[in-house]
Formats: C-alpha cells, sequence, structure tokens
C-alpha cells in the first residue's frame, strides 16, 4: 500500500522498500531496514527477441507473515519489469495467482510453457 506522501507501507503501517538486486537476480522486500524476503526471476530472450523475466520463486519469512508484505513484493517487482519493457512469466505459484487476480497485467505476460519451465531446470 503506497500512503499519502508515497511511501509504501505494509498492513502495520511500517516503510516497505523493494529493491531490484540484479546481481543476485531477486527483487527484495525490506521493513524497517530488515530484509524480509525476495522474489527470485532469470532473464531470457524467448524465440521472437522478446525480453522476459521469468519469476520462480517468492518467500516471506515467516516472522512477517500477515502484513500483506508478498503482495507488495510481486507488485512491485511486476511493474518494475513492466517498465522495462519485460514480458512477464509467473512460473511462481505467486506470481501466477497474483497475475489472475490482476487482469490489468496480461498485455505484459507471456505464458509458462514447457520450453521456459525446460530452460528454468537448466
Amino acid at each position: 500500500m503506497t500512503n499519502s506522501s508515497g511511501t509504501i507501507t505494509d498492513k502495520t503501517g511500517a516503510p516497505v522498500t523493494i529493491a531490484d538486486d540484479p546481481d543476485n537476480h531477486r527483487y527484495t522486500v525490506t521493513v524497517d531496514g530488515v530484509r524480509a524476503g525476495h522474489a527470485a526471476y532469470a532473464d531470457r530472450t524467448d524465440d521472437h527477441g522478446v525480453a522476459q523475466r521469468v519469476f520462480y520463486h517468492t518467500e516471506v519469512d515467516e516472522a512477517f507473515g500477515g502484513r500483506g508484505l508478498a503482495t507488495i513484493l510481486v507488485k512491485e517487482a511486476l511493474d518494475d519489469a513492466r517498465a522495462q519493457g519485460r514480458k512477464i512469466v509467473g512460473v511462481c505459484p505467486l506470481v501466477a495467482a497474483f497475475l489472475k487476480k490482476h487482469p490489468e497485467y496480461s498485455e505484459a505476460t507471456s505464458p509458462v510453457t514447457k520450453q521456459i519451465l525446460d530452460w528454468l531446470k537448466r
């Protein structure tokens, strides 16, 4: 949730920061300076030259459960990937569920295919 000052806050009102960590291929979520979780991704280019960001795992530490951090993390990560012109591929069940609930991302997504799943295994 973004408050009136433009700061992202969780359900408790604590300030939340989402940052891309490209060296480790993940977005991190921190609350009051403490890392609470991440969304892991891998970048690829499909057979048609389309840049894709494949989200394959999201986790938030149990100590931060129930605060809406996973949803905040996923939304911010997807918004960033979309702003970069990348197609979003939701292999991670949490990302896939978010995309299903938010059709406004449909133009920015690519389907999960066997080819992508095989590529991830490598």
